[in-house]
């Protein structure tokens, strides 16, 4: 189940409260310790390709858009 559905599903059950614990309880995406899932890109979101270095924790992409301004050199 996705979080989208997750989220679906409880507004239809949010009057009845008793049921909507027990879903909850059995259906939430259940919160990620480690992996990939556990970082994502404060800017967009993304999982994958996150640069964690300096306190970033940006994708690739963002970092991309944002690295003059934040300070970074490309060099050649």
């Amino acid at each position: 189940m996705t979080a989208s559905d997750h989220t679906k599903v409880l507004k239809q059950i949010r009057n009845k409260p008793a049921k909507a614990n027990k879903f909850l309880k059995h259906n939430r995406p259940k919160e990620r310790k480690m992996g990939v899932a556990s970082r994502k890109c404060e800017r967009c979101g993304r999982f994958g390709a996150h640069i964690g270095s300096y306190g970033l924790h940006l994708c690739r992409h963002c970092f991309r858009e944002v690295a003059e301004e934040i300070g970074f050199n490309k060099y050649s």
